[in-house]
């Protein structure tokens, strides 16, 4: 039987457990879904998808290695960053057909490593990586997603002129004397770096849809990318609470609650969009 201590101790580490996943969440969300809004309206959801994946291959090497997942999960997304922006202008090649060949070979290459981990379930490091979990939230982890948050914020919003102008229409912004290339690299680089520190909270099979979802539920109320831009993280950071409550509530991956419940959002959002029924596009 527990002591009095012993029990205060407990409430204690589960209170601090809690608080620094709702806070991961919150930040995950308003990060994952301010991306998300370039890659919607930039029409980039494939070099999405191709980060997220890297993401994922990198931090199933590190658990296969002993190291640390989110130093190997960065260099990935680092290197996939590198691939899609700098290296595919240079070659002259589209992004579509880098990301066509790196998806594919992320995913196979996240699947080997997982082979080579010492332990393979949804109870070791790779469970964590795969679907999410609340407990492997850390310290560091929060402040990695701070420092992100305001590096990130505080870019958007010097450059949101220049930014707006690529998202209107890249050629235009170019013709308008805008250097397009470090901007549109940035967003990539910026991607990847949202997604390794979220892998943690979401998973790295299911983290795409935090960056889309919520980016793609605020394009149906409104035209104005002011308000999208505002509109998504709220939706992002609710959908990473609830997600959150919903996986304490019913004992599942948290991960995928959260990807349930912003598919959830969308679905309504889609329902009830005033844009739909004055005749308005899915982005328009």
């Amino acid at each position: 039987m527990a002591s009095p201590g012993e029990d205060d101790k407990m409430i204690m580490l589960e209170s601090t457990i809690m608080l620094r996943a709702l806070i991961g969440c919150i930040l995950s969300g308003l990060l994952a879904s301010i991306i998300g809004v370039f890659v919607v309206k930039m029409k980039i959801s494939a070099i999405g998808y191709c980060m997220s994946h890297s993401a994922f291959a990198g931090a199933a090497l590190g658990v296969a290695l002993a190291l640390d997942p989110l130093l190997t999960a960065f260099m990935f997304a680092s290197l996939t960053a590198l691939l899609i922006g700098p290296f595919a202008e240079k070659a002259r090649l589209h992004a579509d057909i880098i990301t066509g060949i790196l998806f594919p070979l992320n995913m196979a290459l996240a699947f080997i490593f997982m082979t080579l981990s010492p332990e393979i379930g949804l109870k070791s490091d790779i469970g964590s990586i795969l679907w999410g979990s609340i407990f492997a939230i850390t310290n560091s982890n929060i402040v990695y997603l701070v420092s992100l948050c305001s590096v990130s914020f505080a870019l958007i919003f010097l450059f949101w002129k220049e930014l707006f102008a690529i998202m209107f229409n890249r050629k235009m912004a170019e013709a308008d004397g805008i250097n397009t290339k470090p901007l549109v690299f940035f967003i990539i680089f910026l991607a990847g770096m949202v997604i390794t520190l979220s892998l943690k909270l979401v998973g790295g099979l299911l983290i795409f849809a935090l960056i889309f979802n919520p980016a793609a539920s605020a394009f149906q109320f409104s035209h104005s990318m002011r308000k999208i831009m505002i509109l998504s993280p709220v939706i992002g950071a609710s959908s990473c609470v609830g997600g959150l409550y919903t996986s304490l509530l019913f004992d599942l991956p948290v991960g995928s609650c959260i990807a349930l419940i912003s598919t959830l959002i969308f679905a309504i959002s889609v329902v009830i969009s005033p844009k739909r029924r004055r005749g308005g596009g899915f982005l328009g």
